[in-house]
């Protein structure tokens, strides 16, 4: 079985240029999309990040799932305004 990733105790799982942060058996994700790239010692690193708050909802369509939604420059800026935002949403009830 494979280590999960986890950041701040919630997992994290990527598929290809989006990242999702949470848990789906909660009531809330965040959805990050790299959106640019550049080439920084034969690594790509993301310039431009998309953030988006989710409901869990399958029920609902996806457009109708997001919550608050933003762009970022670099990954780990969208990774803690994400982090804050799911935070404050699992908090509230």
């Amino acid at each position: 079985m494979a280590d999960t990733l986890t950041y701040k105790g919630r997992p994290l799982m990527r598929k290809d240029n989006l990242i999702y942060y949470g848990s789906m058996a909660d009531k809330y994700i965040v959805m990050l999309q790299v959106l640019e790239t550049k080439k920084e010692h034969d690594l790509d690193l993301a310039t431009k990040v998309s953030v988006q708050l989710q409901l869990t909802d399958p029920n609902l369509r996806a457009r109708d799932r997001v919550v608050k939604k933003s762009e970022k420059d670099g990954f780990y800026t969208a990774l803690d305004v994400g982090c804050v935002w799911l935070e404050r949403a699992l908090a509230s009830k």
